[in-house]
């Protein structure tokens, strides 16, 4: 999980007032929907994607329907997914890892609509990381599993780890590749992050893994 110089990059810092500091920072006791201000009572709530500000925000249930665009052509907002899914069937082995030059091993992929673009990131101490390869390379690399055909722009991510001499593939929402980042960056110590960070790391997996469903017809 080394943070080296291997490969290209920048830090991407989503705008807004939130940003990642929702992952690195301990929540406030009273949180507060961000647009009506209604409070969220402590529980599990819902995201909603700003296409336009490239940023999330914590939404309670009647904002989320209201200002959701999800399936239609107009509206900045967009309601993150709860999908997971797992591709057993890709074909991302060392020389699919390598076309990335990504030096850590974790990746996430999304298709950015206001950019009109694919998106590569990877937790790094400074935060989301933005991979500056050409964009033929990383269709190279998406190219080999059925997941990339099923995002959903903005609010979904192809999140890929490098681990033990495998590739695992999952289709997962956006709010926990962000908040992947937090983590990391919260617990990140010395060169490669350290056994706390990885420890961590391990059990993000273990719940995506836990919580993913094979999705049908992958390629063989």
């Amino acid at each position: 999980m080394s943070a080296s110089q291997a490969g290209p990059g920048r830090t991407w810092r989503p705008p807004g007032p939130q940003g990642l500091r929702r992952f690195t920072t301990r929540r406030p006791p009273e949180e507060q929907c961000e647009l009506c201000g209604a409070p969220l009572g402590g529980e599990r709530h819902r995201h909603l994607v700003d296409t336009e500000k490239r940023a999330l925000a914590c939404v309670c249930g009647p904002c989320s329907q209201l200002l959701d665009r999800s399936g239609g052509p107009t509206g900045r907002f967009r309601a993150v997914p709860g999908r997971y899914l797992s591709d057993p069937g890709h074909r991302l082995d060392d020389n699919a890892w390598e076309l990335l030059r990504i030096p850590v091993g974790v990746a996430f992929f999304f298709r950015n609509s206001a950019l009109e673009r694919l998106v590569a990131l990877y937790p790094s101490p400074a935060g989301a990381t933005e991979s500056e390869l050409e964009p033929s390379s990383w269709q190279a690399v998406l190219e080999r599993t059925h997941l990339a055909a099923l995002l959903e722009p903005d609010v979904e991510a192809l999140l890929l780890r490098r681990h033990e001499g495998r590739t695992e593939c999952y289709l997962v929402p956006i709010d926990i590749c962000y908040e992947l980042v937090g983590r990391m960056r919260l617990r990140w110590q010395g060169f490669d992050g350290g056994a706390e960070a990885r420890a961590d790391l391990d059990a993000f997996f273990a719940h995506v893994r836990g919580t993913a469903r094979d999705v049908q017809g992958s390629r063989p």
